[in-house]
């Protein structure tokens, strides 16, 4: 089973992507562990030199009654600084149906991290933020179809291995797995579904 890093629902193994949010999972996860490699041999012993007694010292190396300084203790190492936490974004996103749909204007808001586009799922449960499960009687629209990320002050979209594709602006198709940035105005295709993406600034 793979653990996703951002819900942390149990996934099958030899999934790409959440099947409880549609994040992507980590490759190291899904990845059979390398095989640990070999310890080093262990180099053989030298012999010990034999030390001189300390209770007869030599003649020429008779003590000279100086003290040699003890060494100063290592000072501690310094703890390392703290993660600065994920700045939260200083804007608000929301996407609005504008074509395709009997639900034109309804609008989803988007929330900060992940934001899955699709319809809902029976046998998982899951629940994507922008259910599109409504407007799509044809069934064009995959259950985990894309995924919207809000972070680093940034909106992106990514296509998660649909059957039918993400488009943006009416483009090409998008390459699932490669997220694309977005600005406010921008149209995405789901399906049949048109949906317009609004980025407005939090005063």
């Amino acid at each position: 089973m793979i653990k996703c890093s951002e819900c942390g629902y149990e996934n099958m193994d030899g999934l790409d992507y959440c099947d409880g949010c549609g994040a992507k999972l980590a490759a190291a996860a899904a990845a059979a562990p390398e095989a640990a490699a070999p310890a080093p041999a262990p180099e053989p012993e030298k012999p010990a030199e034999a030390a001189a007694p300390a209770e007869e010292p030599k003649p020429s190396e008779a003590p000279t009654g100086e003290i040699k300084p003890e060494a100063a203790p290592a000072s501690p190492a310094a703890p390392a600084p703290a993660a600065p936490a994920a700045a939260v974004a200083a804007f608000k996103a929301s996407l609005k149906i504008v074509r395709g749909s009997t639900r034109k204007d309804q609008v989803f808001p988007l929330e900060d991290g992940n934001n899955l586009v699709g319809r809902w799922d029976p046998e998982t449960g899951s629940f994507p933020e922008v259910d599109l499960d409504a407007d799509d009687p044809e069934a064009k629209i995959s259950r985990k179809h894309a995924l919207i990320r809000i972070a680093d002050g940034k909106v992106t979209v990514e296509d998660i291995g649909s059957l039918n594709g993400t488009y943006v602006n009416r483009g090409a198709r998008l390459q699932p797995g490669s997220p694309v940035e977005l600005k406010t105005g921008d149209e995405i295709i789901i399906g049949k579904t048109f949906l317009k993406l609004t980025i407005d600034p939090i005063s």
